[in-house]
């Protein structure tokens, strides 16, 4: 376990070997991308944290900011901007002024992974990082976990086995530190062209945590 605070794993980070290897891959075929553990983007005394699931290799593994230049943002920043979470617009890029407003986003994976996977052991690996990240945020009220994995790496985070508390999309999950934990299928591309997430879903799920943020 990591001391509070301390969140972010090195540029060069060697932990998750098939992870460290597919980076170093990437920075050869495309110099000019980030192309390393991605960080948090959002002021760590923010009440809301954002965990989605890895960064996406032309997504923020290019731009360096979570969600940021592929589909999945899209609907995640358009959603923040509406519900007041956020503020400015979204370009795409990490340098589009996009400020976020009581509110951070992490990644359970620091590093993109092949084929947008992580393995099981990479997920444990990075999970101290997360762990990190929780302690480090004083003012945290409200975790958002974007998709299983996410909602499983926070309760190990927070010492919780993922078997007690089951993902249930739009569920607010009371954890027994009083942090609430709040479930919403992820904002893939995959579950927003089959419907599986509309945008009203998840509007409807923001608008819950912005009420529980202000009720706190």
């Amino acid at each position: 376990m990591l001391p509070a605070g301390i969140a972010a794993p090195p540029r060069d980070c060697s932990l998750c070997p098939r992870l460290a290897a597919y980076r170093q891959a990437n920075r050869g075929a495309n110099p000019d991308w980030f192309n390393a553990p991605v960080p948090s983007f959002g002021a760590a005394g923010a009440r809301l944290l954002v965990v989605g699931m890895a960064p996406g290799l032309r997504g923020a593994n290019r731009t360096g900011r979570p969600f940021t230049g592929d589909h999945a943002g899209l609907l995640l920043y358009r959603t923040l901007l509406r519900v007041g979470l956020a503020e400015g617009s979204y370009g795409a890029e990490a340098d589009d002024g996009l400020t976020l407003k009581d509110t951070r986003i992490a990644n359970a994976v620091r590093c993109v992974p092949p084929a947008n996977l992580p393995e099981p052991a990479e997920v444990a690996t990075c999970n101290r990082f997360l762990i990190g990240e929780l302690q480090g945020m004083p003012n945290l009220r409200a975790v958002l976990a974007l998709g299983v994995l996410a909602h499983a790496a926070v309760l190990r985070g927070c010492g919780i086995p993922p078997a007690r508390i089951r993902f249930r999309h739009g569920a607010l999950h009371q954890l027994p530190d009083g942090l609430l934990l709040a479930d919403s299928y992820h904002v893939s591309r995959y579950n927003t062209s089959t419907r599986r997430l509309t945008e009203d879903m998840f509007v409807a799920v923001m608008v819950a945590l912005v009420d529980h943020l202000r009720a706190a």
